[in-house]
């Protein structure tokens, strides 16, 4: 397995890059940089670029309802051109909370415009010949009696570094990661319990596969969770710390019904403390709502412990098929830990 991990998108971003540079040196092979309704990614990214070397720059992940998909491949180039070669372009859908009430656009029909998008993006990267595209959603150009007849096919004038980057899309739901594992060349999960992630997504997966275009190659998963190394009585603290990011998601992210983590819990088999975190997250109690996350998930979805301890949680995500580890790295020395975890794996 490579060792990813996500950088702080708010705060003194500056200084977050710095550390990215120790990162890298420690052993971490690729960084998600977020977009949530802050910062951009593409801005971080392309600092990241011109300050490292040999890690893998990722947008983890670029809604695709907020830009059209020739910005994206055009983004996705230029941060591949800075970075020589070192851009992977992370989509996903976001929520209709997020792109209908921040970018005003309308949330609908994610898994055909993600088809449609991945699809135009590596058009434009190969640059075999103009960009024409007649789909369902998108048309480059646009058909006769629509806009005013003067649009024309183009090719990209950059030539990119690669004739393909790499496509992660970030999906839970059964459709979305069947898609997944169909088109894209990774996979980002959240709130992953690799003991249980068969049992969630493993038919969901063989559909996908079994429709895969075999030039493709093998999909990567990327998943972890916290991580700290030392001795039992020290470390098991650091496990709360997933407390709050928990009962947000499951709790708090979208309406009753319409919450993509929610669903993924009651699916791992906790579906009572689901709806009890729900329940109280959305009736403003959110501290009761974070004592309701089950200890044994913190604990399963997470690498903290002692070294042997650690080393199982290791195997269990190898055996689960995941090929990059991604971690967030808790307590006093967080570079030290990737180090250390580098030298257990």
């Amino acid at each position: 397995m490579k060792i990813s991990m996500s950088v702080n998108y708010s705060g003194d971003v500056k200084a977050m890059a710095d550390q990215v540079v120790e990162f890298e040196k420690a052993g971490v092979d690729l960084v998600w940089v977020a977009e949530a309704y802050g910062m951009d990614a593409p801005t971080v990214m392309g600092y990241l670029a011109a300050i490292t070397e040999t890690v893998e720059i990722a947008s983890g992940i670029l809604p695709i309802y907020t830009r059209t998909p020739t910005l994206l491949a055009m983004t996705a180039v230029g941060v591949d051109v800075l970075s020589n070669g070192r851009c992977v372009l992370g989509l996903g859908a976001s929520g209709p909370q997020v792109i209908e009430g921040f970018h005003g656009v309308k949330y609908d029909a994610p898994l055909g415009r993600t088809r449609e998008v991945v699809e135009i993006c590596r058009k434009i990267w190969a640059r075999e010949d103009k960009l024409v595209h007649n789909g369902k959603r998108y048309n480059m150009p646009l058909p006769e009696g629509e806009g005013t007849g003067l649009g024309k096919p183009l090719k990209i004038i950059t030539h990119p570094p690669r004739p393909s980057i790499p496509i992660l899309l970030a999906s839970l739901g059964p459709k979305n990661v069947e898609l997944t594992a169909e088109i894209a060349d990774g996979w980002l999960p959240t709130l992953y319990v690799p003991e249980r992630a068969s049992m969630v997504w493993g038919e969901d997966l063989d559909r996908g596969y079994a429709k895969r275009d075999a030039s493709l190659g093998q999909m990567d998963i990327m998943a972890g969770g916290m991580v700290a190394i030392g001795p039992e009585d020290e470390v098991a603290k650091y496990r709360d710390y997933g407390r709050g990011s928990t009962a947000l998601y499951v709790g708090g992210m979208g309406a009753v019904g319409k919450n993509f983590y929610n669903s993924l819990f009651s699916r791992y088999g906790w579906e009572s403390e689901a709806h009890e975190m729900q329940q109280l997250y959305l009736s403003g109690q959110k501290k009761e709502a974070e004592a309701k996350v089950p200890a044994d998930f913190l604990k399963a979805s997470s690498l903290i412990g002692d070294e042997g301890y650690v080393r199982e949680r290791l195997a269990a995500y190898a055996e689960s098929g995941v090929t990059y580890l991604n971690v967030s790295p808790v307590g006093p020395d967080p570079v030290g830990t990737i180090r250390k975890l580098r030298e257990l794996m």
